[in-house]
């Protein structure tokens, strides 16, 4: 900065010594407005100096804070649950969780959902949110606990000795349309041949023998009665 007013000075100093030289009007106001351009120019970057200094100085931390502080967001989708008579219990592995401070580790919980935020986690911050869940939950008697690379979290169960089929509302829908229709209405044989596609599907090599084997037999059977008839 102390070198650009320098050259400006000596840039003003020679415009003086222009107008002392000079006798022709048109070129004097020329130079008139340079040497008052000068100035100004001059006059600015004196005052700036020392604000320009100070916020410089202001801004290296906030330089090297800004990188970590305002990481990206990971959004968590692998996790375990179990339960037990008075809580459900959510397990999410973050590897290094345990060493970044405890604030930085927050829950939110309503009566049918939960969100879990980590923050700056190796750079990182990690969210994670769970709406509709199956049953309602205690606001007050839920909690999260920090273990090593684990985040449990706790959700205290409103209707206590009562068993969760399933962490959410979805995932019981969900689960529920893959169940074989049992329609009383429907072709029987149809609900029987989805159970055993049910099964042959997650049979062993020997399940599926002996489906085949039965499959066949009762293909033969029937043409056979058609053909008697």
């Amino acid at each position: 900065m102390a070198s650009a007013v320098d050259e400006l000075q000596k840039d003003l100093e020679e415009v003086k010594a222009l107008l002392e030289k000079t006798t022709r009007k048109r070129i004097h106001d020329a130079l008139t407005a340079e040497k008052s351009k000068i100035e100004t120019e001059i006059k600015n970057k004196v005052q700036q100096k020392p604000q320009s200094k100070t916020e410089l100085d202001n801004e290296k931390p906030a330089a090297v804070v800004a990188p970590i502080t305002t990481g990206y967001t990971v959004k968590i989708s692998n996790y375990g649950w179990d339960q037990s008579d008075k809580f459900v219990k959510i397990y999410i592995t973050l590897p290094g969780v345990h060493h970044v401070p405890t604030e930085s580790v927050q829950v939110h919980f309503t009566e049918r959902s939960f969100d879990l935020l980590v923050k700056n986690l190796n750079g990182k911050n990690y969210s994670m949110i769970v709406n509709n869940l199956l049953k309602p939950i205690s606001v007050e008697g839920s909690s999260k606990k920090v273990k090593t690379d684990t985040v449990l979290i706790l959700c205290r169960k409103k209707a206590e000795n009562t068993r969760w089929d399933y962490l959410t509302q979805v995932e019981k829908e969900c689960k529920e349309k893959e169940k074989p229709s049992y329609d009383t209405e429907a072709d029987p044989s149809e609900g029987l041949m989805n159970v055993l596609k049910k099964i042959y599907e997650d049979g062993d090599d020997d399940m599926k023998r002996t489906i085949n084997k039965a499959w066949v037999e009762s293909r033969e059977k029937q043409a056979k009665g058609d053909t008697e008839f």
